[in-house]
């Protein structure tokens, strides 16, 4: 079994670069692997491996500059989760594009789980899911707002154009771990929204924290690993990734005849050239082949480096 550490931490990194190095030496030496984004803006990723490796890596990330209040979410894995550790500097470490956006200097009010049903059932309250669309598509919370976007960079513009629906509202919005919703609210607050909250912890601690049978979740919450979902009490989930779009699949969707193993699903069937497929074959082929040697293909762990 294998520990799984979802992070995110803002705060003033002079010289991220030099931050690189020590994170991927210690990792490789425990034996975890992962992604780690590193930007100015501070650190985010998410990292598995043994307990002492986890525990290793989590004492280092908050020896660094301003990081000694780090939160994270932990989860377990029953195989590892990611093909390798990488560590790589960004502008961001959630990208939006706006550079006067600084959740240091101020977010939305943060909401424990135990008292988010009761938020986001008010009739006063719109409630916006902060994710893509993909990862939507599996899971979201009861009577949530979809903005439809495709990445995070798109919500400044969605909100340009949606922000006369919310009149008079107060505003909830959530993501997985709660990364998105620390630039989104601050946003808001920019724009003038004054009331403005946003889950702690995120759809992950929600998760772990509330029963089943109390929870306004529907669905699975997609995550940046190849469990690709969990579902409450951060169980594994069932859905599976298409190795040519990274988007998660459900059991069901790889009976469709649309699915082929490596190339497409049904969502991304028309999105690539022929000759794109073709390398999606051949790679799928060398992943078969190193299956059948009792080895791992790299190309069998594609994973998506986005926040937690």
């Amino acid at each position: 079994m294998f520990t799984v550490a979802a992070l995110y931490h803002f705060t003033r990194f002079d010289a991220p670069a030099t931050l690189r190095a020590p994170l991927l030496a210690l990792a490789r030496a425990h034996g975890v692997r992962g992604s780690l984004l590193l930007a100015g803006e501070g650190i985010n990723g998410t990292i598995a491996g043994p307990r002492a490796g986890i525990d290793a890596m989590l004492a280092h990330i908050r020896a660094l500059p301003g990081c000694a209040q780090l939160e994270w979410k932990e989860s377990t894995a029953s195989a590892m989760p990611f093909g390798r550790m990488k560590v790589r500097l960004k502008r961001e470490i959630v990208t939006m594009g706006q550079p006067h956006v600084d959740p240091r200097a101020g977010t939305g009010h943060y909401v424990d789980p135990a008292d988010w049903n009761a938020l986001i059932t008010a009739p006063d309250v719109a409630v916006i899911d902060t994710r893509n669309a993909y990862e939507v598509a599996i899971g979201s919370f009861e009577g949530a707002i979809d903005p439809g976007t495709e990445s995070f960079r798109e919500f400044p513009r969605w909100w340009a154009e949606n922000r006369d629906r919310f009149h008079n509202k107060r505003i909830a919005m959530f993501c997985t771990g709660g990364i998105r919703c620390e630039k989104s609210t601050n946003f808001l607050l920019e724009q003038g929204i004054e009331e403005v909250y946003h889950l702690k912890g995120g759809i992950l601690k929600y998760l772990e924290d509330i029963p089943e049978g109390q929870s306004l979740w529907h669905g699975a919450c997609f995550v940046f690993d190849q469990r690709v979902s969990v579902e409450h009490g951060l169980r594994e989930g069932p859905h599976h990734l298409c190795h040519a779009c990274r988007r998660p699949l459900h059991p069901a969707d790889r009976a469709r005849p649309e699915y082929e193993e490596g190339v497409q699903c049904h969502q991304c069937q028309g999105e690539f050239s022929p000759q794109r497929r073709e390398a999606f074959r051949e790679r799928q082929r060398q992943i078969t082949l190193a299956r059948a040697r009792g080895t791992t293909h790299l190309g069998a762990c594609p994973t998506a480096d986005a926040p937690p």
